[in-house]
């Protein structure tokens, strides 16, 4: 019995060496694959921004507060008038303001001193869009119907005091919702002070936005593209796919117009060629180097091309309609806050 006590103590112990062995073993296997293990990445995604309201009664009192001042023909004025105003407004709103003084070399022979500006939200960030319009009213209503009036300048509700109303309402939004994007709103001078019907008279319009192109405000200044609004104020309006924007920065106009039809404004944003078209985009591609697109009025069956009160007495606040502000104004405003969480891309 004692012999047999023994051998099974002798069992005993050799079962429990190999059992201490046995953990022994699987403890430093799994602190090797413990070592080897790479760590895991982690990516987080921006959170989404929540896009804010435009609001269209905001955008309209600011078109009527531009015509208050009378026509902006440069070196007017009413056009002096109205660009203290602009800079006010913009700093009001917490934008680092640049006005960018020119000589306009009209094509009659006229020098109007004219004025660019400039006003950046969040200046020092890598990331920038540039949001823009022209701030000058037309000197002639060469397309009015009573001939008497052709030579007085027009109101210019729509052309431009629209894009103008848009974007300052839109620098209302940012500083009350900040925007984690460099925002360049940037309002053109002398662009409507061209020639008409002159073979190579393309040069003579658009002198603000040919200005910048070659005088930029700042030195090596690379924005990733531009939207430029010009007349977006018109009841039912057809904003087209123009070929200069299409030439130059189709995939920012394709994820715009894209942006727009998701949010149910397929009535406004139309998938049409609509054509060559000299407006300030075109210098900024092809003198500035930077991809920009225009959404612009084009009414089909137009004779000029434009809305019926292009160029005439009757573009006052009567040819403003609210729901295209607010079409106009709340597409723009998602493609930058979109742009600025990185979610714009889905668009693309």
């Amino acid at each position: 019995m004692v012999l047999i006590g023994n051998f099974l103590k002798l069992i005993n112990m050799k079962q429990l060496v190999i059992i201490f062995f046995s953990i022994c073993m699987v403890f430093m296997s799994s602190c090797k694959d413990e070592n080897n293990k790479k760590p895991d990445i982690v990516t987080e995604e921006k959170p989404k921004v929540r896009v804010p309201s435009f609001n269209k009664d905001s955008a309209y009192v600011f078109i009527e507060k531009q015509l208050s001042f009378g026509p902006r023909v440069p070196g007017s004025e009413g056009h002096k008038a109205c660009k203290n105003w602009m800079i006010n407004k913009f700093e009001g709103y917490g934008a680092t303001v640049i006005d960018q003084p020119f000589i306009a070399n009209i094509y009659d022979g006229q020098k109007l001193p004219s004025n660019n500006i400039i006003a950046q939200f969040n200046p020092k960030h890598p990331k920038r869009v540039i949001l823009s319009a022209h701030w000058d009213s037309r000197f002639m209503a060469e397309e009015d119907k009573d001939k008497n009036k052709r030579d007085e300048p027009i109101p210019g509700a729509d052309d431009a005091g629209s894009g103008v109303g848009v974007l300052i309402e839109i620098a209302r939004m940012i500083s009350e919702n900040p925007i984690d994007l460099g925002i360049d709103i940037i309002l053109w001078d002398a662009e409507d002070q061209g020639e008409r019907g002159e073979q190579g008279a393309q040069r003579s319009w658009c002198l603000g936005s040919q200005y910048w192109s070659q005088k930029k405000h700042k030195k090596n200044y690379k924005p990733m593209y531009g939207i430029n609004l010009d007349m977006v104020g018109a009841k039912n309006p057809r904003f087209g796919k123009d070929q200069v924007s299409m030439q130059y920065a189709s995939v920012v106009m394709n994820k715009v117009w894209k942006l727009a039809q998701t949010m149910g404004y397929s009535d406004f944003f139309s998938n049409e060629d609509t054509g060559g078209l000299t407006d300030d985009h075109l210098f900024v591609n092809t003198m500035g180097r930077i991809p920009m697109i225009d959404i612009i009025n084009q009414p089909k069956g137009s004779r000029t091309g434009f809305g019926p009160h292009w160029h005439t007495h009757d573009d006052d606040m009567d040819a403003i309609d609210k729901r295209t502000l607010k079409v106009v104004g709340q597409v723009v405003a998602a493609t930058i806050y979109k742009e600025s969480d990185g979610s714009i891309k889905a668009f693309e």
